[in-house]
């Protein structure tokens, strides 16, 4: 039989053993799940990993998440800020653009309270829908600014007050 100091020293060892272990399942358990989402078509361009290094730890005081695929990032418990990097460049639109630190953003709120935001004028594209009743547009943009601009600009969006339009009574050249 152990001597029965070993055998009281031996139950603090345990309990702190076992402590460990149901503190460490706690923490892990308090952990937010991983973000499903779908990668973008261009995901796998070299510039989108230049993006995703650089996003921020937090977006609109909303806490970053991890994500399951490739070129994404995720904000907020449930998420309210997703990014995708690689979505189809767009195309010309009547759709507003906003430029918010020197990137130009198109809005779509078809979805609204659920915004999209796609770059306009670099490739490849990146896209950021939120949830606007969780958290500003606006300061989401700010916020993924610096990463986003890792993709170079290549062209800018142009409206009615950019272009040079006739008056009235001009006459054309013979």
């Amino acid at each position: 039989m152990p001597h029965p100091f070993l055998l009281l020293r031996s139950v603090p060892v345990r309990s702190v053993a076992v402590f460990s272990v149901l503190a460490s399942s706690l923490l892990l358990a308090g952990c937010a799940a991983v973000v499903p989402l779908t990668p973008a078509p261009d995901a796998t361009n070299v510039a989108c990993a230049d993006v995703i290094v650089h996003l921020p730890s937090s977006v609109a005081d909303e806490a970053a998440r991890e994500t399951n695929a490739q070129a994404t990032g995720a904000w907020g418990d449930p998420a309210a800020v997703l990014l995708h990097c690689g979505v189809t460049v767009p195309e010309p639109t009547t759709l507003p653009c906003l430029n918010i630190n020197g990137i130009d953003w198109i809005e779509d709120d078809s979805d609204a309270p659920t915004y999209r935001y796609t770059t306009y004028g670099r490739d490849p594209a990146i896209e950021i829908v939120i949830d606007s009743e969780r958290v500003s547009g606006s300061t989401t943009l700010i916020d993924v600014s610096n990463a986003v601009g890792y993709v170079p600009a290549t062209g800018a969006c142009v409206g009615a007050e950019d272009l040079d339009l006739p008056t009235d009574g001009a006459t054309s050249a013979p």
